[in-house]
């Protein structure tokens, strides 16, 4: 049966403590293995990509929609808390109007090797921090037909709720992992037969157009932070610069669209 909750001081919901504290979240979460799904149909995404729960949350009229999940829960052992909105709203510092919260284990991350093994489209995010650009990210590389995302080690995470809820629970859909470190990682990227391209502004940077004429059979394109942009490290590292050409005084997108815009040029497949 669910677990009635009456106060947001009861210990065996320490994983839903403080939800918006997002300093706080970024050091807890990893280091208890744990990562928070909001929604029923984030959560539903993740149970079919085979992740697993380690609790549920929700207020009592979403037993019934997910009543499947909740029956499941129940066989496993899983336990399942239901509380009035405003103790959950204590307890995770926000009114949760989407349902429902899981506390998920987190999985292994693959290899970077394992993970390209046999990707032709890849993206790799350095240091983007926002994680609603992460988010937003994963779900147009979801869309546009690229196979995996490398995220840098200073990268914002892909499991953090905003990520997971920006992507629509695609980032339990693209395959993805950290290349650490980096940008040395790079030269593992050409190792395994990629060309590595930076997405970014070069007097010595070919067009999007060129690129997707003749663009390479397997492809790494680098997308950089929010704010300054690429390293010049890794810009020194890459086989190559590309560039959007912009209109309207405009010398930039934002780094989602960026990728978005890109993914869709040189995709090499849709399905």
């Amino acid at each position: 049966m669910p677990q009635p909750i009456v106060s947001a001081d009861d210990l065996a919901l320490h994983d839903y403590v403080g939800l918006t504290d997002v300093a706080l979240r970024r050091r807890v979460e990893p280091e208890r293995g744990l990562y928070i799904a909001e929604s029923e149909k984030v959560i539903r995404r993740a149970l079919a990509a085979g992740h697993r729960p380690r609790s549920f949350l929700m207020a009592e009229r979403w037993l019934t929609d997910l009543a499947d999940v909740v029956g499941r829960a129940e066989a496993d052992g899983i336990p399942v808390y239901v509380g009035d909105h405003e103790v959950i709203e204590s307890l995770t510092g926000f009114h949760l109007h989407r349902g429902a919260l899981a506390a998920m284990h987190r999985p292994v991350l693959p290899s970077v090797g394992d993970l390209v093994a046999k990707a032709n489209r890849v993206l790799v995010l350095e240091d983007v921090v926002d994680h609603t650009n992460v988010g937003a990210v994963f779900r147009s590389a979801a869309a546009l037909g690229i196979d995996a995302v490398l995220v840098t080690p200073r990268c914002a995470d892909p499991l953090y709720r905003r990520s997971i809820r920006v992507s629509m629970g695609t980032v339990f859909q693209v395959p993805w992992t950290r290349i650490d470190p980096w940008p040395d990682g790079i030269e593992s990227l050409r190792a395994a037969g990629f060309a590595v391209a930076a997405l970014a502004l070069s007097d010595e940077a070919v067009t999007l157009e060129e690129l997707a004429s003749a663009p390479p059979a397997r492809l790494a394109l680098v997308l950089g932070t929010e704010g300054d942009g690429l390293s010049r490290r890794t810009l020194a590292a890459v086989d190559l610069t590309v560039t959007i050409p912009m209109a309207g005084g405009v010398d930039s997108l934002n780094v989602a669209a960026a990728g978005a815009v890109a993914a869709y040029a040189l995709r090499s497949r849709l399905s």
